[in-house]
């Protein structure tokens, strides 16, 4: 459904972020085929895709940086074709490939974004001593970007995007090439922003990720959405899960693989399929085989679908659209 905005040049209160139609090609090929996006203010919206699947370019529009060749688009409720300004500075864009100037000081580089922003220079250091404190990088300010880790040069790129106080934030996969413990302080980060009331669009590589962080996901597929809705929806959308049963008798493991009917070998252990929404009870009932024969696995584990499933599921070569929530629940 298209995002209703206002025509008095003032932001819509409906959607931080609303694409209708977006299509993008670049020569012969289709990257964007006509996608429909709507970013509620406050959230965070991740959009999933393999490499290629156009999400780099859906942000490089969004953010101003690329026209599209179609698309009724709105950031921060202003058009984007007739006043790209206005989003310009209502937004912020944080990339993969760092912006931070590493020959000069993390506060000399936010110096330099504050008078990009024209703020009066007293105005401009009060911005930038506030954020280097918020963002635990008093200590390095004072040194060249070129020595800070990597995890630190994302926080600082981070922060100079918001001296202008955007209010909707692009993360064009931020967290790549970080360890495990910056990766979670960056999240720490994004959760902070979302309950100040910024809106982020996030790209990511990480299925974890958006897990962690997203209210609503889209998985973009060949330049369409293959599915969205929230990460509990999208986990629905791959039938039931599987429980391995791990034997490390011989003879423990044939009986188990003769009493259960519908199983999968594999080496030492064997793979039951269940049911989408399967019960306790269900559960039971398909391992009450094993107490009849009395037989006992040394180790059972129970996997339900993850992101990682649906990623699989809606990527793979030769994929069809998978409907997304609410056109289940249309049926």
């Amino acid at each position: 459904m298209p995002t209703p905005s206002r025509t008095d040049g003032h932001p819509s209160p409906t959607a931080a972020v609303s694409a209708v139609g977006l299509r993008k090609s670049y020569g012969d090929k289709l990257v964007l085929d006509g996608i429909d996006l709507h970013i509620p203010a406050g959230s965070v919206f991740a959009l999933l895709g393999p490499n290629g699947a156009g999400k780099t370019t859906a942000v490089k529009i969004l953010s101003t940086l690329i026209t599209a060749d179609a698309g009724d688009l709105h950031v921060g409720g202003y058009d984007l074709a007739a006043d790209p300004q206005a989003v310009r500075a209502a937004i912020g864009v944080t990339g993969q490939f760092s912006a931070v100037d590493g020959l000069i000081t993390g506060e000399e580089n936010m110096l330099l974004m504050a008078d990009l922003h024209h703020l009066p220079k007293s105005v401009g250091r009060r911005v930038a001593a506030e954020l280097l404190e918020r963002f635990d990088l008093v200590e390095a300010a004072k040194k060249p970007a070129s020595t800070y880790s990597g995890g630190m040069k994302r926080r600082l790129d981070l922060t100079m995007t918001l001296v202008g106080s955007p209010r909707i934030i692009f993360l064009d996969e931020p967290t790549t090439g970080l360890d495990p413990r910056s990766r979670h302080s960056m999240w720490g980060i994004i959760r902070g922003l979302v309950s100040d009331g910024v809106t982020v669009f996030l790209t990511t590589q990480y299925l974890e990720e958006a897990d962690e962080l997203a209210d609503r996901i889209a998985v973009l597929n060949d330049g369409r959405i293959a599915a969205e809705g929230t990460a509990e929806e999208l986990k629905r959308l791959v039938p039931g899960g599987h429980i391995r049963l791990r034997f490390t008798d011989p003879v423990t493991y044939r009986s188990a693989a003769d009493a259960l009917r519908e199983v999968t070998r594999d080496d030492e252990a064997l793979s039951l399929s269940l049911p989408s929404g399967c019960s306790q009870r269900e559960l039971r009932g398909l391992l009450d085989p094993l107490d009849s024969a009395g037989v006992e696995a040394d180790e059972l584990t129970v996997h339900t679908p993850d992101l990682d499933d649906v990623f699989f599921a809606l990527t793979r070569p030769g994929s069809h659209h998978a409907p997304g929530p609410r056109e289940e629940n249309a049926r």
